[in-house]
């Protein structure tokens, strides 16, 4: 893959396989965009937050979604697959360690618990910098780590997505699991925040 995209010609071929499929019956009129809005509908970094949120309130659900964050996250009611099956592994962000998420091939990214893909993870400028110089590029989007941290970055793939497991902020204690989902930011899912 190029990391370059003409989008006026990937518009036209996806318009061309629609007709296709149209023409030979296989989908009807706007089902397509039907199916698209559906599933846009539910896909929301509110739904990576309750994940997160539930981590932080049951250490027993936080151990599942860190051993296998692709069953843990049904316990919630979501998938983090599309049209074909996909693993989800979270990654936790401690004291000593920071993860950052990216897709050096394309955007493979989880839509379903973060919503549609920020046009930076999709650029090229991201995909190919943050493996390079992690500190850098978090700089940029105002993450200042301490020396003492270790910046691990995890590349997602076809088969496998990434979540981050953000630290939980100091003195939230009291907050109930409705609130700490609200203190999640997309940006601390993917690892370029902290909250």
């Amino acid at each position: 893959m190029s990391g370059t995209h003409d989008d006026a010609l990937i518009s036209r071929q996806v318009r061309r396989l629609e007709t296709l499929l149209e023409d030979r019956g296989v989908v009807v009129g706007t089902a397509l965009d039907e199916m698209l809005d559906a599933f846009l509908s539910g896909a929301t970094p509110l739904n990576g937050a309750r994940v997160v949120a539930r981590a932080w309130t049951d250490p027993a659900y936080k151990e599942r979604l860190l051993a296998d964050g692709t069953t843990a996250v049904t316990e919630l009611g979501f998938s983090a697959g599309g049209v074909q099956p996909q693993r989800l592994r979270v990654v936790e962000n401690t004291a000593r360690t920071h993860n950052v998420v990216v897709c050096t091939l394309c955007s493979c990214y989880p839509v379903r618990l973060l919503g549609p893909s920020p046009s930076w993870y999709k650029s090229e400028a991201y995909r190919s910098r943050v493996v390079r110089e992690p500190l850098e590029v978090l700089r940029e989007f105002g993450v200042e780590l301490p020396s003492s941290v270790d910046v691990t970055v995890w590349d997602s793939s076809a088969e496998t997505r990434y979540l981050v497991l953000p630290l939980r902020p100091a003195g939230t204690e009291a907050l109930t699991e409705r609130e700490l989902a609200s203190l999640v930011t997309r940006n601390a899912l993917i690892g370029t925040g902290v909250l």
